[in-house]
């Protein structure tokens, strides 16, 4: 814990003219590089936690790196600010990290370079599907409090449901980075993530939708609200999108047909591939 957080001296204001002068918990993010076959790829800010399942996990959910079994090693600096990957690529998907980028609305500004091409040209078909009692215990589980977010405030939470009902979390300033990291942390695993549950706490914006496509994850719960390309592009890969998930309620957005129970209609859209790409949902 104490690695991740510092303690400064601040200034507590109230309404009623009060102060205080009093310790604050604070996160301490830092600049994680990151290697890739000997050359350097990129740089993060980052919770210094789990550096090579978000290196793992990040490189896969971009393509990059198409299979666990295409890693040769990975490994993090004893420093803890750079992880070392040596692996099997490939070069069109790393050619696109470097031509046109997209930043997004992620926690930190993500960049995201999978909006194009093959990569995206998917539509997740799994029979996966969660009970609507398991959909309200899944969500208790995750509201389990964190102590570094007790602490800070200032941390997102990714988890990962698996079919045996273990689970697999992880935490980030970043949400983008949390979910990054907590599909690299199952990869590292061998984990099958096509029958997994993913659920977070922040928003789910368009790449967050897509990180968990490229994991062939069926059913992503958040908290938080989604935003109309989120919903739009869960829509076209199959992912079952469920938002606003506390207070005893939540937003089913698309394919709801794997939630039971849910006495929804499900359309013929709802069931069946279609022949958009990513790309036309900037334009519609």
């Amino acid at each position: 814990m104490q690695e991740f957080t510092k303690t400064i001296p601040i200034t507590r204001l109230y309404k009623d003219g009060r102060q205080e002068h009093i310790q604050d918990c604070v996160i301490r993010e830092q600049r994680i590089a990151l290697y890739l076959n000997g050359k350097k790829l990129l740089s993060s800010m980052s919770l210094p936690q789990d550096q090579d399942a978000y290196a793992v996990g990040f490189l896969m959910s971009e393509g990059v790196i198409e299979s666990i079994h295409d890693i040769q090693s990975v490994e993090i600096a004893q420093d803890g600010l750079s992880v070392h990957i040596q692996a099997h690529i490939n070069e069109q998907n790393i050619q696109n990290l470097f031509h046109e980028k997209t930043l997004t609305s992620g926690c930190c500004v993500g960049v995201s370079a999978n909006f194009e091409g093959k990569i995206v040209e998917k539509f997740i078909s799994t029979k996966v599907q969660l009970p609507i009692k398991r959909l309200w215990n899944l969500i208790t589980r995750f509201e389990a409090p964190s102590q570094l977010f007790e602490s800070t405030g200032c941390v997102h939470k990714a988890m990962l449901v698996l079919e045996d009902e273990s689970d697999i979390i992880s935490q980030d300033v970043g949400r983008h980075n949390a979910i990054d990291k907590v599909v690299g942390k199952a990869r590292l695993q061998n984990v099958d993530t096509s029958r997994a549950v993913l659920i977070v706490s922040g928003r789910l914006s368009m790449e967050m939708v897509i990180k968990a496509a490229m994991h062939d994850i069926a059913i992503v719960i958040s908290r938080s609200a989604t935003t109309e390309l989120g919903i739009k592009s869960a829509q076209l890969l199959g992912i079952t999108l469920v938002g606003f998930a506390r207070n005893g309620a939540c937003n089913i957005y698309t394919h709801p047909q794997r939630i039971l129970h849910t006495n929804t209609h499900t359309s013929k859209s709802n069931t069946t591939t279609q022949t958009t790409t990513l790309c036309d949902l900037f334009s519609s």
